[in-house]
């Protein structure tokens, strides 16, 4: 099935640079909108949302967990398996969705059977099966970005749970330090292969993407029931497409208004 089929549905609700980023967020669609609004989602770091990062499935794989929680656990994780398969399929095999889907996928088996997980190895394994069966990809700018942000993450990124505390200020510190962690390390673990490929590097990153976490999940939610309802009726997806674009104009703001600042990022030579 061509992408193509929900992405016109989007568009039809949502304006520019709107409908570009949530089809980006949904399925990896380039975005149609201009040049500038591209360089500041370089600026800021948030690329990767309107590109395939494997993140997709992740939450994907989240979403249909929770909606089909009330079976029982093998038929939820086949549910969960079948889902990611017919993802993959539908946006076309990459190595970082390859890569996120096989771990995926992994995780899910290593549940019905009641074993335990490495993710380590979940990522060994992924790698293999790329190099058996799509070694082009080993040359690819993804490839290198997903694996290296992947493997600090399993390394650094595990952030411990605490229990509530009295002081209200140290739990707020700590929810902020639960959130930013992740986003440090895989920025520290792919900054070097920026570097190279696209001599920019993004100072507030890890702000920015602190800022609009929150944002990706609703997203992704509100956005596939924008997509399939509104494929059955424009009337339906309507109160989805409200939502989606509330939290875009939010993310379109923070974009536009962090890119401006002058220390946002650095070009290099």
């Amino acid at each position: 099935m061509d992408p193509s089929v929900f992405t016109t549905v989007i568009d039809g609700y949502l304006p520019e640079p709107h409908s570009s980023l949530l089809n980006g967020i949904l399925f990896g669609i380039d975005l149609k909108t201009n040049k500038i609004f591209w360089q500041q989602l370089k600026a800021v770091g948030l690329v990767h949302l309107v590109v395939l990062s494997g993140s997709n499935i992740a939450i994907l794989a989240s979403i249909t967990g929770n909606l089909t929680q009330k079976f029982s656990k093998s038929i939820s994780c086949m549910i969960t398996v079948f889902i990611i398969l017919i993802f993959i399929v539908f946006v076309g095999p990459q190595a970082p969705i390859i890569r996120a889907g096989i771990m995926g996928i992994l995780t899910v088996v290593a549940i019905i059977y009641g074993k335990k997980y490495s993710a380590l190895w979940g990522l060994i394994l992924s790698a293999i099966f790329i190099t058996v069966f799509f070694p082009d990809w080993l040359k690819t700018v993804s490839f290198y970005l997903s694996y290296s942000a992947t493997i600090g993450l399993i390394l650094f990124g595990k952030v411990s749970i605490k229990k509530n505390h009295n002081n209200l200020i140290d739990n707020l510190l700590h929810k902020i330090w639960v959130e930013l962690k992740p986003t440090v390390i895989a920025q520290l673990f792919t900054t070097p292969i920026i570097f190279v490929y696209f001599r920019q590097i993004s100072i507030i990153s890890p702000i920015t993407n602190l800022l609009v976490a929150f944002t990706i999940y609703p997203l992704m939610v509100f956005g596939f029931m924008t997509a399939v309802l509104g494929k059955i009726s424009f009337g339906l997806g309507l109160i989805p497409s409200y939502i989606c674009y509330g939290l875009l104009n939010y993310l379109v703001f923070v974009t536009e208004t962090l890119s401006a600042l002058p220390f946002a990022y650095v070009n290099l030579p």
